[in-house]
This record gives C-alpha cells, sequence and structure tokens, in this order.
C-alpha cells in the first residue's frame, strides 16, 4: 500500500479528504508503486541539484536558441529558465514573420501534450482523496467504452490487446503501457486534423468517444504492458476525471491547480480556435516533409481534435511555475510524487515513461524529467530537474523539424552548459 501520511503540510488544490492511502481495487495488484516496483523497470535515480555548469551564464541556451532559428531554419522560439540565480528568459526569431516581431516571454502558445502532466496530476490527487483507485479498470469506470473485438471472450483475466478495458489498469493510461492505439495516427485523421486537409477541417469538432472509437478500429491493437505513445489514453483520462467528479477536466485543473498557483496566463480553450493576446503566429507545413513545401498559418484551431490529450494554452512562465511545484512536492504527496515518476522505457529510444511525464539522460549525465507536446504550428516543452531545483520551458512557433534536435541542444545547453570544443 502507498501511504501518503507523510505529506508535509497541505498541497495547493487539495481537499481535506485526503486519505491516507491509495486504495487497492483488484486482489492481483496492491496500490500503484508496489505494483510498478514488481513488475516495471524503475528509470534512473533523482538527480540531486545539478551543478552550475554553466559559468557563461545561460550564453549557451541564447546560442541554442538561434541555432533553432539559423540551422533548422524555423521562425521563432522562446524560452525561460528558472533555478537557484533566479529567472532568464531568452528568445530568437520571430513572432509574425510579415511584420518581424520578435518573439516575448509574454507570449501564450498551445503547449499540446504537456496537458497530459496537469490531467495524470489531477488523478493522482483524486486516487488519494480515495475518489478512485489507480488500479481500477478503465471498464469500471467507462462500461463498454473500451472493448475487445473478440466479443467470445468474456472473462477478461487473459487479454493481451489494449482493446479491453476490462484488463487495463488506470495507471497504465497515464504511462502509456495500455496498449490503446493512437487515434492521432489513423491516416484518414491525421490528414484531416493536422495533414493537408487542415485548412478545410480546421473548425472541426470531435467528441471524445469517437476518438476513443477511432483508436479502438486500429489493427491490430496494441499489446497490453508494451509502452506505446498514444493520445487515446489521456482522452480516456478526461473521460474518467468528468466520470469521477461530475466536472470536466478543465474545470478540475482550473479549481486544483491553476486557481491555487495563480496561473492566470493558463487555460483550456474547450471549442474556440483562437489564442489569448499577446500570441505569436504558429507556423505549419502540415507534415508534408518535402523540400519546400509551403507554410500555413495554423493558428487558429479547434484543439477537440487532441481534447484532454493535448488542448491546454500557456506561457513559458506558468509552466515553469507548475512544473516547479510539482516536483517539489507541492501537488502531491511525497508516495504519489514517487509514483509519477517512477518510469519504464519508452518507445523513443533514450526516453522513459513515468506518470504524466517522460524521463531522460543528457550528455552530461544529468536526468531531466518534464513533457514535450506538439500542436499544428507550435512545438513546446517543460524540463526540469527532479528535486525541482531547475526548469527550463521552451515553444517554438513553427512545427517541421525532422527530429528532436533542434531542441533538443537548447535542453543540453540549459543543463549541461557550452559543448566542450
Amino acid at each position: 500500500m502507498i501511504s501518503v501520511t507523510d505529506r508535509p503540510g497541505g498541497t495547493a488544490g487539495s481537499t481535506a479528504a485526503r486519505t491516507s492511502t491509495f486504495r487497492s481495487a483488484t486482489t492481483r495488484a496492491t496500490a500503484l508503486a508496489l505494483a510498478l516496483t514488481a513488475v516495471l523497470a524503475t528509470g534512473p535515480a533523482a538527480d540531486a541539484a545539478s551543478p552550475d555548469r554553466r559559468p557563461d551564464g545561460h550564453q549557451a541556451t541564447q546560442e541554442a536558441l538561434r541555432a533553432v532559428v539559423e540551422k533548422a531554419g524555423l521562425p521563432g522560439v522562446v524560452a525561460e529558465a528558472r533555478d537557484a540565480r533566479g529567472r532568464w528568459s531568452g528568445s530568437a526569431g520571430e513572432a509574425d514573420t510579415s511584420t518581424h516581431r520578435e518573439r516575448t516571454s509574454a507570449e501564450h502558445f498551445r503547449a499540446a501534450s504537456v496537458t497530459k502532466t496537469f490531467l495524470a496530476t489531477v488523478l493522482l490527487q483524486l486516487a488519494e482523496e480515495g475518489r478512485l483507485s489507480l488500479d481500477d479498470t478503465v471498464e469500471k469506470w467507462l462500461p463498454g467504452v473500451v472493448h475487445n473485438s473478440d466479443t467470445s471472450d468474456t472473462s477478461g483475466s487473459d487479454a493481451k490487446d489494449g482493446n479491453d478495458g476490462r484488463a487495463i489498469p488506470l495507471w497504465r493510461l497515464l504511462n502509456h503501457t495500455s496498449g490503446i492505439r493512437n487515434h492521432t495516427a489513423d491516416p484518414g485523421f491525421a490528414h484531416r486534423a493536422s495533414g493537408p486537409g487542415f485548412l478545410e477541417h480546421r473548425y472541426d469538432t470531435y467528441r471524445p468517444a469517437d476518438l476513443v472509437a477511432l483508436a479502438l478500429r486500429q489493427t491490430p491493437p496494441g499489446t497490453l504492458g508494451t509502452a506505446l505513445y498514444s493520445n487515446t489514453n489521456y482522452v480516456l483520462v478526461g473521460m474518467i476525471i468528468e466520470k469521477a467528479t461530475g466536472h470536466s477536466y478543465a474545470h478540475e485543473v482550473q479549481r486544483r491547480i491553476l486557481t491555487p498557483l495563480k496561473l492566470r496566463e493558463t487555460s483550456f480553450p474547450g471549442l474556440d480556435p483562437r489564442l489569448p493576446l499577446p500570441h505569436p503566429t504558429a507556423y505549419s507545413r502540415l507534415r508534408q516533409k518535402e523540400p519546400g513545401a509551403p507554410v500555413v498559418d495554423a493558428t487558429e484551431q479547434n484543439m477537440s481534435w487532441l481534447g484532454a490529450s493535448g488542448d491546454i494554452i500557456s506561457t513559458t512562465g506558468d509552466l515553469n511555475t507548475f512544473f516547479r511545484a510539482l516536483t517539489q512536492g507541492r501537488l502531491l504527496s511525497p508516495a504519489a510524487t514517487r509514483a509519477m515518476f517512477t518510469t519504464v522505457p519508452a518507445d523513443t529510444q533514450g526516453y522513459r515513461y513515468g506518470l504524466g511525464i517522460e524521463s531522460i539522460t543528457l550528455s552530461c549525465g544529468v536526468t531531466v524529467v518534464g513533457k514535450t507536446g506538439r500542436a499544428n504550428g507550435s512545438v513546446s516543452g517543460v524540463v526540469g530537474t527532479r528535486d525541482g531545483s531547475h526548469q527550463l520551458t521552451f515553444n517554438i512557433n513553427g512545427d517541421w523539424m525532422g527530429d528532436a534536435s533542434a531542441y533538443a541542444g537548447v535542453v543540453e545547453a540549459e543543463f549541461c552548459g557550452p559543448r566542450k570544443r
């Protein structure tokens, strides 16, 4: 059982009903930390405060930001870092290439999959309060929504794939080991939502249940227990939060996280396709990889195509505040925080998945934890040391990088310092 009685004081957004344990929902597993320890490999040990590798201040980080524009050919980038010496912000390139307006740290942007960390935090809080258990199955909360196409199997005990909600505990949604496939990988959907069909379909509205159904139609289903990144996992998490609380996931994030932490620049747009001012223009090549592919303005878009998996709007400052509070234990108990940052190997080499977070060990040996996200015309990330002493948030207002190297250089520069020549 995960004891949370060692919780120091209150938590931002917590209620008086927080209980002393996560409740086990099945006889096959105890609470989440024991389940993960027994079944899954844990990630690298949490770092202590990282040594100061930046005798030049943040000059290396600023140079890496310029490289995003000058070498990777992206329109603009902004970043904010926080450490023991305070806050620093830097930028390169343009927020609007037609007016040559520069990027600033005050701008709002679509943080996309960074939304997942907020939702995982809420689900862990609900588990602490005894409102649900992370060992509960998806079927318990969403009967019939995630179903195995093989209707001859009625036991659920031998299910091996991700289309049987009776076999999937909630924590497997959080660390992408549910086996449920990704609805945004469906070719037809991808064409409309983020491909060449975007301009015609940018204002379309999608229901969460329809996104889940789209994922379940993909064949073959993924394998239960094997890491497979899937936005659909968090569409389901949003539905479960609504079922458990009677409120939308946006309402619960607002009440439990945004209001207590005074994150006034962070919001969920619902079906509103606009961004709050100020904001950069979001430039996209709509996933077309050929040289010279046309660039379009993707700033306005109905984010229901990602929904609970990626519709949050924020700023570099707000995301750093959130992640510092999370890593310093102000949003979850020590036990729940440890569970969140217990990781398994990801389906992307070098990365590991926790509950709503990712981790990677940099070239200098420092392990950073956080979350990246991509929407049409926007690539973002918030990363930091596990002890909460150092954070970095960035946003790029263009989406046509071939791989993560464009922003990986910024992270490396901030946490490792200048490259040795």
